[in-house]
């Protein structure tokens, strides 16, 4: 038997958590395993989750920077699942790591690829996410040069630095180097990516890689 994908949902409205697990757990690859109307209760019932949705408006007053990143802590990726009428908890939760996000009046179907794209691990740009980054002012912009774009675009598209070095015929250190800096520029403006995926998610925003990579 396949392992199904243990997702979890964030969200207050028992009748939103009804709703996508009938959508999720008729899959055969997918289960609802932990529900709830924060972050501690969906995470204390099941520490092994492969994804989160997670409502971005909350009852309890947190924000979704606190629990993005509670989330991404105990190392689960972080699907917001709005109604995409706050544009700014959007933009909020995409500097804070979210992967991407999904309206709650999607279709099945809609839902389930976006899910799925998400346990894939791309980054689920729709273009409601696309807008709500576009017209972020405080989306602070990383200033790479033109080399450094280059590096970041082949890097986070899947290429090693051994072949980005091959292929911009510099040496894997130079590439190196450049992935430091450009880690650096984006810590400088509160836009950290630490890991790989990081690097990708921050490539999309910036249009440097289509969002399935």
């Amino acid at each position: 038997m396949v392992a199904r994908a243990r997702i979890g949902v964030v969200d207050d409205h028992p009748s939103v958590i009804l709703g996508v697990s009938a959508i999720l757990n008729v899959s055969a690859d997918l289960v609802v395993s932990a529900w709830g109307p924060t972050v501690d209760s969906v995470l204390v019932q099941d520490e092994g989750l492969d994804l989160v949705l997670l409502d971005l408006v909350l009852g309890d007053g947190s924000t979704p920077t606190l629990n993005v990143a509670q989330l991404r802590a105990a190392g689960v990726p972080v699907l917001a699942f709005t109604s995409g009428d706050r544009p700014s908890t959007i933009r909020e939760a995409g500097r804070a790591g979210a992967v991407g996000m999904v309206r709650k009046s999607e279709t099945p179907t809609a839902v389930l690829a976006a899910v799925r794209g998400a346990l894939r691990g791309e980054v689920v740009a729709t273009s409601d996410w696309a807008a709500a980054l576009d017209h972020d002012t405080d989306f602070v912009t990383a200033r790479l040069s033109d080399r450094e774009a280059e590096v970041l675009a082949l890097y986070a598209s899947g290429e090693t630095a051994e072949r980005v070095a091959r292929t911009l015929f510099i040496s894997r250190q130079t590439v190196l180097d450049h992935l430091r800096r450009i880690r650096a520029k984006y810590a400088a403006v509160d836009r950290t990516a630490p890991t790989k995926i990081d690097l990708f998610h921050r490539a999309v925003e910036d249009g440097l890689v289509p969002p399935g990579g």
